[in-house]
């Protein structure tokens, strides 16, 4: 199985990188993994909601150059899974012929029409809002636990 993940934007706190690193690693051990980290577009200090769509729209033109397979765009309006639920959907990708499967997490602003319309499943993470840099190191954690899941492995209790 072939895991894309696609990013708009770096992460600043090491602390933030060391823990994708490290669900990055354990990933190696089930997937290969590549990492896409994307320029953000930069914006004015109060930007209108065409700036806005401009800014997604240039964005959504990166992203397509690296999304390939079963695309999975991290949306607020998305479908909420359990944990199970996540590895059941990789497991049955895989099964269905896919070898690929891209995650795509947008910028701030979130994502373009464009690429949510692209979607095989749109994801939501929760209800509740987070630090845009830490979905980053959850959606890893996540994806890490589903294939522990499917392992059958002692880390998801």
């Amino acid at each position: 199985m072939n895991i894309k993940l696609i990013v708009i934007g770096k992460l600043k706190e090491e602390y933030l990188r060391n823990a994708c690193g490290e669900y990055i690693k354990r990933l190696s051990r089930y997937c290969n993994f590549e990492l896409f980290e994307l320029d953000e577009f930069r914006l004015s200090d109060n930007p209108s909601q065409k700036e806005i769509c401009s800014a997604l729209e240039k964005e959504a033109e990166m992203i397509k150059k690296y999304a390939k397979g079963y695309i999975i765009p991290m949306c607020i309006e998305g479908k909420q899974l359990s944990s199970t639920e996540l590895s059941e959907k990789i497991c049955s990708v895989g099964i269905n012929g896919q070898s690929t499967i891209t995650f795509i997490i947008g910028s701030s602003f979130g994502l373009s029409e464009t690429i949510k319309s692209m979607a095989d499943l749109k994801l939501s993470m929760s209800k509740m809002t987070f630090p845009h840099q830490l979905a980053r190191v959850m959606l890893l954690e996540q994806i890490y636990r589903a294939f522990s899941i499917s392992e059958g492995s002692k880390y998801h209790k």
